[in-house]
């Protein structure tokens, strides 16, 4: 079996970095160089241990390395053939080729994929300069370096939204958003309000579902791509006391990934998956750690499996209870989750982060029961929340998601106090 070399490609979010990654991304995919692994320069023994392979089957020619939710390390291998598809897909549901603007860290997938899409649409990327964080300045400044008249792209994560749409310097960074073709919104859940709120300021949001194992996003707007398929899978004991619409994500199509790359792989080529991850891959689709929703072609995803919690017997999704959180005026974040009880099992709690400190003023809000009526309107009794916690903001891990077990963390510590 033929073989290629994987290299190990540091970038700290500086052009120059990404310029670099570009070039190594564009030689891989053509098959004129070796298979590339990006890294952050910022984790440098991750840098400096160096690939989990020295070498990769010819046909792999991007390594991710993703810890997924688990925390449990992994690389993820990628063939060209499955990341031109993607980029390709993405292209004809965006409606035709344009310009792509970076502001994700690079060596991610979603920071990939944006390389990917400029490099094969034959347009050299344009890249913000986060190595001191993003901000909604440098963004308006680096959308400025684009050819009057371009049709542009561009892919953020809620997070970078909202401080665009925040900010109150000059509305530059606003202004300059709405004059993209198309904004990708993905690596966490977007919602109702700030995609409201994004739109109303001329934004054009398509929300997108995917992970490293299918090249980043493969569903956009709750519609797979061109060739993508989606699956559910009943996740009780029982598949006849479940919901047949409700269950674990499956995807598959030509976007997925080859496999899961350990410390060397079988000598006939298939790529081995780390342990307790050797189901996620067969049968030609990969079993996701996600719950959705499919009615009438679209995908309504409803969180991760292991975050359900069981109250009482009922399970409740964080999710679910996140979205009707949002709902309520003033809301700018949520986080849920199932803390251990022993009567229930598990009780719902929930941090969240409104415009202003509950309290503050005495017209300051929402207060708690403004909460958790709208949870029981929208989910019912089992989902409200027994504990309300504020913050000034939701503690994330990876480009935006939320870090449930430290929420859990400190939600057990104030209910402990």
């Amino acid at each position: 079996m033929t073989e290629r070399t994987l290299r190990v490609v540091p970038v700290d979010g500086s052009p120059q970095a990404v310029a670099g990654l570009a070039g190594a991304l564009d030689a891989a995919i053509s098959g004129a160089g070796p298979a590339v692994l990006p890294v952050s320069a910022a984790a440098p023994a991750l840098a400096e241990a160096g690939p989990p392979a020295q070498t990769v089957p010819a046909d792999v020619a991007v390594v991710v390395a993703t810890s997924g939710s688990t925390g449990e390390p992994k690389h993820v291998a990628l063939t060209a053939e499955a990341l031109r598809a993607s980029a390709l897909a993405t292209e004809a549901r965006l409606g035709g080729p344009g310009r792509w603007l970076l502001t994700l860290p690079a060596e991610h997938v979603a920071g990939i994929q944006v390389l990917l899409r400029a490099v094969l649409a034959g347009a050299e990327p344009v890249v913000q300069d986060v190595r001191e964080g993003f901000r909604p300045a440098g963004f308006a400044r680096a959308t400025g370096r684009f050819p009057h008249g371009a049709r542009r792209y561009t892919s953020l994560v809620p997070t970078q939204l909202a401080r665009i749409l925040d900010d109150d310097d000059d509305g530059a960074a606003r202004h300059a958003l709405a004059g993209y073709g198309a904004v990708l919104v993905g690596g966490a859940a977007l919602d109702a309000g700030l995609r409201e709120r994004a739109e109303d300021a001329g934004v054009t949001v398509v929300t997108t579902y995917g992970m490293s194992e299918t090249c980043g996003g493969c569903v956009y707007d709750g519609v797979p791509l061109d060739g993508v398929t989606v699956g559910i899978e009943p996740t009780g004991p029982d598949p006849a006391d479940t919901d047949p619409d409700t269950g674990r994500v499956v995807l598959g199509g030509p976007t997925l990934a080859a496999g899961y790359l350990p410390a060397g792989y079988l000598p006939d080529g298939h790529l081995a998956a780390p342990d307790g991850e050797s189901a996620a891959f067969s049968g030609g689709v990969f079993r996701t750690g996600d719950l959705g929703r499919w009615r009438a072609g679209r995908l309504t995803v409803l969180g991760r499996v292991d975050d359900m919690v069981n109250t009482g017997g009922e399970k409740v999704a964080p999710a679910a209870v996140e979205r009707a959180l949002l709902t309520v005026p003033g809301v700018r974040g949520a986080c849920a989750v199932g803390l251990p009880d022993p009567e229930w099992g598990q009780v719902v709690a929930a941090m969240v982060v409104a415009d202003e400190p509950y309290g503050a003023r005495e017209d300051a809000g929402p207060d708690d029961d403004a909460l958790r009526s709208a949870v029981r309107a929208a989910e019912g009794r089992a989902a409200v929340p027994r504990l309300l916690v504020r913050a000034e903001r939701i503690p994330e891990r990876g480009i935006g998601k939320p870090d449930r077990a430290t929420v859990a963390r400190v939600l057990e510590g104030v209910r402990a106090t």
